[in-house]
């Protein structure tokens, strides 16, 4: 039977990454994201926010490329898989953790930071003097699209 293991991010940095290198040469990045979600408290009728944080962790081309571009306080899509480990403290205690090993990058929000998808490697790296850009928008079409009357014009056969 096969398994998944997937994580979908959508946050912004809690702080700039933090690069290293091992002993092999290979760069890796830490860094924290922040997620965030609303509710209504019952008892108050107050909104609450409830902040999660989230350690990912960026390995080769896509740790260089989350070194140059992350920024504390900026919007990013990250996709990966979760890793649970131990360790003990200093205090003698042994702790639980989980990361987050990111396969998929995407700068959000401004231009200036770009919008282009990043994925582990695969992905065109944007050069080192420029940031990554948004892709071009498509020129508008010519004659207006006629206006859909059910479910006749699908290409496939699954409904959703």
């Amino acid at each position: 039977m096969a398994s998944v293991n997937k994580v979908i991010l959508v946050g912004n940095c809690g702080r700039d990454p933090e690069i290293r290198y091992l002993p092999s040469g290979q760069p890796v990045a830490s860094v924290s994201i922040a997620t965030s979600s609303r509710r209504k408290d019952r008892n108050t009728g107050e909104v609450v926010e409830d902040t999660q944080w989230h350690r990912v962790t960026f390995y080769d081309r896509l740790a260089e490329i989350a070194g140059e571009y992350l920024k504390k306080g900026r919007p990013v899509y990250v996709e990966g898989r979760l890793k649970y480990g131990k360790y003990t403290g200093q205090d003698g205690i042994e702790r639980n953790t989980v990361d987050i090993i990111a396969t998929e990058l995407q700068l959000l929000g401004s231009r200036e930071g770009g919008s282009a998808p990043m994925d582990d490697g695969s992905a065109p790296a944007p050069r080192a003097a420029a940031p990554a850009r948004a892709p071009a928008a498509r020129p508008a079409p010519a004659t207006p699209a006629p206006a859909a009357s059910g479910f006749e014009d699908m290409d496939d056969d699954i409904p959703f």
